[in-house]
């Protein structure tokens, strides 16, 4: 009898194991799919230019367009509303929203060094660019972990060539 329990105890670790190792695996896809989204949207951002600055030889890029391409890269690779709610079928299952969006135009001198203290954040900067950080909350699948919430943190620079 004392064998039959021990088996069925032993079961139940090995699974709360096995089931905290799958979750470990889904929190990293989670943050890697929020981490590539994040580098798209600034990214797409960072080629926004403003053409009546361009047309005087200016390289600077248009802050609405810069912000709604980060936008709606966000809302397609993360599978969102416009209001930043995840629709049915994304992975997520909170809000995400862009805690830091900075664009860094040609009236900075460059090199440009960004530093945010509050989200432990430094990107210098080149050329032009944008700078964002987007809260993702981890939907917990088994609920073996404690919740996980991430500021992931994205920079890109205006591609001149």
């Amino acid at each position: 009898m004392y064998k039959l329990l021990l088996i069925v105890v032993m079961m139940t670790v090995w699974i709360s194991i096995h089931l905290l190792q799958v979750e470990e695996e889904l929190a990293m896809k989670a943050l890697f799919q929020g981490k590539h989204a994040v580098n798209r949207a600034a990214h797409a951002a960072a080629q926004q230019l403003d053409p009546a600055a361009l047309s005087e030889g200016l390289l600077r890029l248009e802050p609405d367009a810069a912000a709604n391409a980060a936008a709606l890269y966000l809302q397609e690779n993360l599978k969102l509303d416009a209001g930043g709610v995840p629709l049915p079928e994304s992975f997520l299952k909170e809000r995400v929203y862009v805690a830091v969006f900075k664009i860094v135009n040609a009236d900075q001198t460059f090199p440009y060094a960004y530093r945010n203290d509050a989200y432990n954040y430094e990107v210098t900067l080149k050329r032009p660019g944008v700078i964002m950080i987007v809260h993702i909350a981890y939907p917990r699948a088994f609920r073996v972990l404690d919740a996980i919430e991430w500021n992931i943190k994205g920079a890109a620079e205006l591609v001149a060539g």
